[in-house]
């Protein structure tokens, strides 16, 4: 029971794996060391420590367990999600949320207040009909003198600082001065309850004495901390966690496409010896732009092409001092300074301000209306800072590599769309370090870096495990005898009896090559006909080479007939119908687009004299930002546009000539009227790629077609053959489909046997949600399959490029036949979620109109939410409610 309660938030909290991981782990300690009041900590702790050997010691007084979550991955939500839980599963209904300074603490009261954008608890029923009360260090006097206290469900949220035992002057803070309302002080009140779960955010920070005292005297039944650092600072080195239940480091957020890529960058070629501070700071500077406008037109080019708002990003530069930041400002507001563009675009941030102050301005940069393209600040930015258009970082003050890596990235990793894109720019965060370069990629290539490439060590049973590479073929050519086996053995032991014997799968497998040349055929049912099956019988005879014994007069001539038809009922038995179709346009198609002035305010390139060299940290992969010389020289600066232009593949010159060269002449005229006419030919030489995807992005915008064209749909293929697949499992290492594995945020490492009416006798699956529909599919249909790579020829649109689509699951029932797609809540509206579907919709109507042209059955497409997924569901309920075609 809550095992699937945990399931249902993390589907309608749309919570990533690690996240989704750690609330699974949550659930089973509620399982295995129930929290309560004066729990037994040595047994708790014993019975932890035999599933989860990481917990050596809770460290505090009470159950006290660590998730260490990179930053960028989703802390905040993950609170939310173990309050959801602890509610919903067993009835808590009071909980202290800790922060450590005043930043957090204001950003997590908005967090968890209704109607606030980033509303952790949306979504959750139970607090939608009755939500819980937002106790604060500010008003938790006016909560009780309402009679606060005997509110459902609480949650407390505090800053470490009001809660101390003591605060500046020796006084104690307001929460434990006593309270006529309630008779004790709140915070004796809150230590009373035999519910109180604490959250401890950022918990690197209360290892001080006076910190951990203070949460002692909380006497919570759960203490559960969150943070990306999971060690405190000793004058003998990091001293990590020895609670740490869960860890997710930055290198495998990075992996996993959660952050941004961080990368260090600098000219090519470059030597800093002979260079005075001041020109390297120059320089540094200098580059700092140009790779900050490169990547703002980047963003731009990305939002227009798929439909996303416009990111603006900004520099951040990092001063030595605030003697330093000021003489910095100086500079960047002068005249001197790119032409004083950025003298309204650059804001001071340091001691002089209060931290709060300092975070809120920092803050307001991630607005797009906001001019700010550069920010001044003296301290690498801590916790609390979580905008997500940081893109470029110079640092001018001294710092070993280490801290050069670790500060500037712990920042800047957020990214703006929550995924990856896909566009490298739009991707990385880049470390503009000339002068540092080589010692930060040596320090990032370290065993102990936080990117480091990641470590395998071998247990002691780990001889054990025999890795296989496993094909899993369609049943069906298993049943002709041409399967391909591993080359290092089969995971399961015994095989099913042979259909033919060795004779006649000879003559099978001749017949089902004959078979596949039929393709062409509207259905696989046209291969019950008589005049087909002649067809068939006549090809397999001319082939067949009568063996030797037969020549000698000893075998008797095999029963072709019989065979034929044998081996055309196990196609028909073992195929889904899936047709190949193309869509033509009928006639000549008219389209083009319409004049246009180009919105040019984000293109702000300077005259190029360097190479910038950029090598990520984390893979040691190497680009080039740019170069001092073009492939092309072109006579005209207009004819760097246009080249570039036509390109792309719905630009043709003949058809377009005129707007081009327009479109070409806006951009040109733009670069010259701040450059000189040099100048201006050496961007648009270095930077035509990049400036032609610019300009064709907002060609998009005003592309017109005949929306009278008409198209024709073409069927080349009524069938076609089922593809294999592989997969990487241990030999002797199955799991049966009907089991749910201990570890289901990794379920892509284990392969499922045991199925039915699959096609296949192995399949993967992404989730869980995926394996509870092939107990349903495995139940309801008459067969079903997961398709292979190109099993379909369908293709959607991400920006200017055509991706390959292959649908979950394929399922064939009395009444039909279903492409299904589940999908988390979070992917459900996204716009690659959308494209597909599209692409999808398209097809299945073009499917089930050729299938009912040749009495076949009609094609659905459905979107099916993860959370749904449950086996006292019907293929036809999931289908009805969530099909799109």
């Amino acid at each position: 029971m809550t095992e699937r309660i945990a399931n249902g938030i993390a589907g309608r909290l749309s919570l990533r794996p690690p996240q989704q991981q750690s609330l699974d782990i949550l659930q089973r300690i509620t399982e295995i060391a129930p929290p309560q009041k004066n729990i037994d900590i040595d047994a708790a702790l014993a019975a932890i420590a035999k599933e989860y050997p990481s917990v050596t010691s809770f460290e505090r007084e009470f159950l006290s367990l660590c998730f260490a979550l990179a930053t960028g991955v989703g802390k905040t939500r993950l609170m939310g999600a173990f309050i959801a839980y602890l509610h919903n599963a067993h009835g808590f209904r009071n909980f202290f949320v800790l922060a450590p300074n005043l930043t957090i603490y204001g950003k997590l009261i908005g967090d968890f207040t209704q109607n606030n954008p980033k509303y952790v608890l949306k979504g959750i029923q139970e607090f939608a009909i009755s939500p819980p009360v937002i106790t604060t260090g500010d008003n938790f006097e006016r909560h009780l003198a309402s009679g606060g206290s005997l509110f459902p469900t609480t949650i407390n949220i505090f800053n470490i600082s009001k809660i101390n035992s003591e605060v500046r002057g020796g006084r104690s803070p307001k929460m434990r001065s006593f309270r006529e309302e309630i008779g004790e002080s709140y915070f004796d009140y809150l230590a009373g309850l035999d519910d109180l779960v604490l959250i401890m955010d950022e918990s690197h920070r209360y290892r001080a004495s006076a910190g951990i005292r203070a949460i002692n005297e909380l006497k919570p039944v759960l203490g559960l901390e969150l943070t990306a650092t999971p060690f405190v600072e000793s004058t003998r080195g990091p001293m990590p966690f020895q609670n740490v239940i869960y860890d997710y480091p930055l290198r495998r957020a990075m992996e996993d496409g959660f952050v941004k890529e961080p990368a260090v960058v600098t000219r090519e070629n470059f030597v800093s010896i002979g260079k005075s501070p001041e020109t390297i700071q120059e320089i540094k500077l200098q580059d700092g732009v140009r790779l900050h406008e490169s990547v703002k037109v980047e963003l731009e080019t990305y939002a227009r092409n798929s439909g996303e708002r416009i990111v603006k990003p900004f520099m951040l530069i990092i001063a030595r001092d605030t003697t330093h930041a000021a003489e910095l400002l100086a500079i960047i507001k002068s005249k001197d300074f790119f032409e004083g563009r950025y003298a309204e675009k650059v804001i001071q941030v340091d001691s002089t301000t209060k931290e709060e102050e300092t975070i809120e301005r920092l803050l307001k940069v991630e607005h797009s209306d906001e001019p700010t393209e550069i920010v001044i600040h003296v301290n690498m930015l801590k916790e609390g800072w979580d905008v997500t258009n940081l893109y470029t970082i110079v640092p001018l003050r001294a710092a070993n590599a280490r801290t050069l890596i670790e500060q500037s990235i712990g920042r800047g990793l957020r990214l703006p769309y929550g995924k990856r894109t896909g566009v490298e720019a739009v991707d990385t965060l880049s470390i503009v370090a000339h002068d540092r370069f080589q010692e930060i990629v040596d320090e990032a290539r370290k065993p102990d870096s936080i990117i480091q490439m990641k470590t395998i060590i071998l247990k002691d049973d780990a001889a054990a495990e025999n890795p296989t590479t496993v094909v899993s073929n369609p049943k069906l050519l298993d049943d002709f005898g041409l399967g391909t086996e591993s080359s290092h053995g089969s995971l399961q032991e015994g095989s099913t009896p042979p259909i033919f014997n060795l004779e006649e799968q000879k003559i099978a497998q001749l017949a089902y090559e004959e078979i596949r040349k039929l393709e062409t055929l509207p259905s696989s049912r046209e291969l019950s006909n008589p005049e087909q099956q002649a067809k068939i019988i006549e090809a397999v005879q001319s082939r067949w080479q009568v063996p030797q014994l037969e020549l000698d007069g000893i075998v008797t001539k095999p029963d072709f007939s019989r065979i034929v038809a044998r081996s055309v009922e196990l196609v028909q038995r073992q195929t889904i119908d899936i047709p190949r179709i193309l869509v033509v346009p009928r006639g000549e198609v008219k389209a083009g687009f319409k004049p246009f002035k180009l919105d040019l305010r984000g293109l702000n390139y300077e005259v190029p004299d360097q190479t910038l060299l950029s090598q990520t940290l984390r893979t040691g992969e190497i680009s080039r930002i740019s170069s001092t010389v073009g492939n092309v020289n072109e006579t005209r600066l207009e004819d760097f546009i246009v080249s570039g232009l036509i390109d792309f593949d719905d630009v043709a010159y003949d058809e377009h000539a005129e707007l081009l060269y327009e479109l070409a002449g806006q951009v040109t005229s733009h670069f010259v009227s701040r450059h000189t006419e040099s100048g201006a030919r050496k961007i648009l030489q270095v930077y035509r790629k990049e400036i032609s995807k610019f300009v064709h992005a907002q060609m998009q915008q005003h592309y017109l077609a005949d929306g009278s064209v008409e198209y024709d749909v073409k069927v080349s293929r009524g069938f076609t053959a089922l593809k294999q697949s592989a997969y990487t499992a241990n030999v002797g290492d199955t799991l049966d489909f009907r089991t749910s594995p201990t570890d289901k945020s990794n379920m892509a490492r284990y392969v499922f046997s045991g199925f039915k009416k699959c096609l296949y006798d192995f399949q993967k699956f992404q989730s869980d949600a995926e394996r509870r529909l092939a107990i349903i599919l495995d139940r309801e249909t008459e067969k079903w399959f997961k398709p292979a790579k190109d099993q379909f020829q369908l293709y959607y649109r991400r920006g200017m490029d055509d991706i390959p689509y292959q649908p979950d699951f394929v399922a064939e029932s009395k009444s039909g036949i279903s492409m299904l797609e589940p999908k988390s809540t979070a992917e459900l509206d996204d716009l690659e979620a959308r494209a597909k579907k599209d692409v999808a919709m398209t097809w299945c109507g073009h499917a089930s109109a050729h299938a009912k042209s040749h009495g076949g059955k009609a094609w659905t497409y459905a979107v099916i939410p993860h959370n749904v997924i449950a086996e006292n569901m019907t293929l036809d309920g999931l289908v009805k409610a969530y099909s799109t075609v």
